[in-house]
């Protein structure tokens, strides 16, 4: 009975520790080794010890700045997309004409390659392209979508949001099956419209998936918009749209400096971990959690 019991009690520590040494191996190291390097020096001072001169370097780099700068609009914009597949969601849960259909499309941006969805934007959005023809048919000047430093970074992320909302959509159907039917019902009787009910019954209802998916996305946009930047832009015009995973790329694969590349994603991985902690907080103050 006793030997039952203790089996019982160290059982959990056993299932999780393969996951744990997975996460410590290939990720916490990795990190820790990186955040070393990045105090390192590159070319000739490989391995030599320099403080904080690559983090120093990096704030005097005007491309690093705008990355930083893009991080700012990233964090704007995040509204949108968590919005976007959450409003998205609550039409197919209130079953809308054709909402069977609608998740199946709405998913489907989620399965093609950021290289694919590149190219095809990059042959939608060109100055001959299409969406400047259709502009041009209706008498609107064309826009210089992917050229105009003002324009191309809102273009990107505006691809982004499409191509990857599907996930999204995804999460927040599986947080309206936990939602208590009751109290839709019950709005409904009570003559509620359909953004009350938004207001005062889904968001606070979904929480907890809002602030999953907030987060979630949130580092999709830090750390997997490469393809995109690099088929659609390769960083330009001007460097205005660079983000620090790109910036990252540059330094080590094309200057050939890792030590430097290090103390950018040592940066990023910061940047990360604040944002996160602070979209959580807010988000669990907003649902009135303790």
């Amino acid at each position: 009975m006793r030997g039952g019991s203790r089996a019982e009690r160290f059982a959990p520590y056993v299932l999780v520790a393969p996951a744990i040494l997975i996460i410590v191996v290939l990720r916490l190291y990795p990190l820790l080794l990186g955040v070393n390097f990045s105090f390192t020096g590159d070319g000739e001072r490989n391995g030599q010890t320099v403080g904080l001169d690559n983090y120093l370097e990096l704030i005097d780099d005007p491309l690093f700045r705008t990355a930083l700068g893009n991080v700012g609009l990233l964090v704007l914009l995040l509204p949108v997309a968590v919005a976007i597949p959450g409003l998205l969601a609550t039409f197919i849960y209130l079953k809308v004409p054709g909402h069977r259909f609608y998740r199946s499309v709405y998913f489907f941006p989620a399965v093609l390659s950021p290289v694919i969805v590149g190219a095809i934007f990059n042959l939608l959005l060109a100055f001959d392209g299409p969406v400047n023809a259709v502009f041009g048919a209706v008498g609107i000047s064309p826009v210089d979508w992917l050229g105009n430093p003002d324009v191309a970074m809102f273009v990107v992320v505006g691809v982004h949001i499409w191509a990857t909302f599907g996930m999204a959509l995804v999460v927040f159907l599986a947080g309206f099956a936990t939602l208590d039917a009751a109290l839709l019902d019950a709005a409904r009787v009570d003559g509620a419209s359909l953004p009350q009910v938004i207001r005062h019954v889904i968001v606070p209802g979904l929480s907890r998936t809002i602030a999953f998916v907030a987060v979630t996305t949130m580092v999709g946009m830090l750390t997997s918009m490469f393809g995109l930047l690099y088929v659609m832009t390769s960083g330009g015009p001007e460097g205005s749209t660079y983000l620090p995973e790109y910036y990252i790329w540059i330094q080590q694969g094309q200057m050939n400096r890792p030590a430097l590349a290090s103390a950018a994603s040592t940066v990023l991985f910061v940047i990360m971990l604040v944002v996160g902690l602070l979209q959580v907080k807010l988000l669990r103050r907003a649902g009135g959690e303790d």
